[in-house]
């Protein structure tokens, strides 16, 4: 059992692993370690106004010398299937958080398509995908999904399950 919440250890591990900057879009499910982010002056962060500008933001990040992780819920990753092509076609480093919707409580009918098909999506354009189902999947996830990206230029996404995340309510 984590003794601390599952955003701060996440947020520390990804310190650990060099990480120095941060795209999002805002998010319930990622809002505590958006603002971990925000809070912390060694980080340089980025509100998106669509997902695929994380991506070429984390490329250009990477190209400029630092470690980059971009945040968003599944329904971003079909915003940017198209974008994920230039870190796997260059085979740059990608490490990406995503908070899955259309899974377990859901409620609204229009995330529960791609929700069902992210895992899927991101596999058949060439990122490795990791899930995680409890906090302690999801911090040892985090972990590995940053030494794959950064020890081994892969491109990386972690799922937080809905179950994970609770159910929304309207």
């Amino acid at each position: 059992m984590l003794e601390t919440p599952w955003p701060e250890q996440v947020y520390d591990r990804l310190k650990s692993a060099d990480i120095r900057h941060v795209s999002y879009v805002p998010d319930a499910g990622h809002s505590k370690l958006i603002q971990l982010s925000i809070d912390d002056a060694d980080v340089t962060t980025n509100m998106l106004t669509t997902e695929e500008e994380g991506i070429a933001i984390a490329t250009g990040a990477w190209l400029g010398g630092q470690r980059s992780v971009v945040l968003m819920q599944s329904s971003g990753v079909g915003n940017c299937i198209n974008m994920l092509s230039l870190p796997v076609q260059t085979r740059s480093p990608l490490l990406m958080i995503v908070t899955m919707r259309g899974e377990w409580g859901e409620f609204n009918p229009w995330q529960v398509p791609m929700g069902q098909a992210t895992e899927a999506v991101l596999d058949a354009i060439g990122l490795q995908v990791i899930r995680a189902t409890t906090s302690e999947d999801l911090v040892a996830a985090v972990d590995q999904a940053a030494a794959m990206a950064f020890g081994a230029d892969q491109q990386v996404a972690v799922l937080i399950s809905q179950r994970l995340l609770g159910a929304k309510t309207w």
